[in-house]
């Protein structure tokens, strides 16, 4: 498709301009926004978002401004929104389209189309329009590869880091232990402090991803091992439980981005492909072999909302689609042999 196809200006030339509309249905399909209503929305939109969400929205919204030609969130909050739901749905296609041609990941496409829908859906709360945003997502196969480094993977980190430097080698040990024995998202593990570590108990509160309150979650005696001879070696002052050693920033929190290329660097030394997601994958794929696929309980350890998702471990993990294949391919070999002995012997 040509770029003239999918320009922001071309996706209007075809639709009613705002001053051509009845002005008995204007209110029904446009909200005029001026400059103060949109920076108003733009505030409310971004507020409350914490983390990876509030980076990946706003990375969202600067490539939507790219995609309008705007030098900012508010003139382009203000051309999509201020000439109704087909202006609007105009817009937002042609900008799917754009991310498609730029052959941008069907989940990347995705989560930018969620960032506009959540705009407008921020708009309809405020009272600034009446309607949805009805430009869909694309179909995508998530978790495709969900059994991450295995437990030998997981084993070959461990020993790179136990050749660190003390300090770096003790933190980056636990570190690893909390990523796979309890399965920890990375920016669960940079947003951990000191004050969420009860060694006595033997519990560590996380926040995990989308909530709002901490979970207590009991410490198998290995990762609690680590973290209390991580902790002697950082000593007991309150702050991040994970600091960076770093000469720049020394002492402030180690970031989840930092936890990534901390985990990668190791798995490179060991010869392998390693990132703190495929220790979750690799987690929850030995948590299913362990409890032989029992979907609910792995579902409390991996915390997972949807059970689906987990199931979609277990099907990875089980290769079902593959043993059916063999099976049919079986059958077939089988059923060939016996077409051709059935033809021979109708010859003879």
């Amino acid at each position: 498709m040509s770029a003239e196809l999918l320009s922001p200006s071309s996706v209007e030339r075809w639709l009613p301009r705002q001053d051509s509309i009845p002005t008995n249905v204007l209110p029904v399909l446009a909200s005029v926004l001026n400059s103060e209503a949109a920076g108003t929305l733009l505030a409310a939109f971004l507020s409350g978002r914490k983390g990876t969400t509030l980076k990946t929205y706003t990375q969202g919204l600067k490539d939507f401004e790219a995609f309008l030609g705007c030098s900012d969130s508010i003139p382009a909050l203000q051309r999509f929104l201020s000439n109704g739901l087909g202006h609007a749905n105009g817009l937002a296609l042609a900008y799917r389209a754009d991310m498609m041609n730029r052959q941008l990941s069907a989940s990347t496409v995705n989560v930018r189309l969620a960032a506009l829908r959540s705009v407008v859906k921020m708009a309809r709360t405020l009272g600034m329009l009446t309607w949805a945003l009805e430009v869909a997502g694309l179909r995508h196969d998530p978790y495709r590869n969900t059994r991450g480094t295995g437990r030998d993977g997981y084993k070959a980190l461990l020993a790179q880091a136990e050749k660190q430097k003390p300090g770096k080698r003790e933190r980056d040990v636990a570190i690893l232990h909390l990523l796979h024995d309890l399965a920890l998202r990375r920016g669960e593990v940079a947003g951990l402090d000191l004050t969420d570590v009860d060694l006595n108990k033997g519990v560590i509160a996380v926040k995990g991803k989308g909530r709002n309150e901490k979970q207590l979650m009991t410490l198998p005696v290995p990762t609690a091992e680590a973290l209390k001879a991580w902790v002697e070696v950082r000593r007991t002052q309150d702050g991040p439980l994970f600091t960076n050693f770093d000469r720049a920033g020394k002492g402030e929190r180690l970031t989840g981005a930092a936890i990534f290329y901390l985990v990668r660097r190791f798995g490179k030394r060991a010869g392998l492909v390693a990132r703190p997601h495929g220790l979750r994958h690799a987690a929850i794929t030995e948590a299913l072999d362990l409890t032989n696929g029992d979907v609910r309980k792995v579902q409390k350890f991996s915390r997972h909302r949807d059970l689906r998702t987990v199931c979609l471990y277990d099907d990875s993990r089980e290769d079902v689609g593959g043993q059916v294949a063999a099976l049919v391919a079986g059958r077939k070999d089988n059923e060939t042999a016996f077409s051709a002995n059935q033809s021979l012997t109708y010859r003879k």
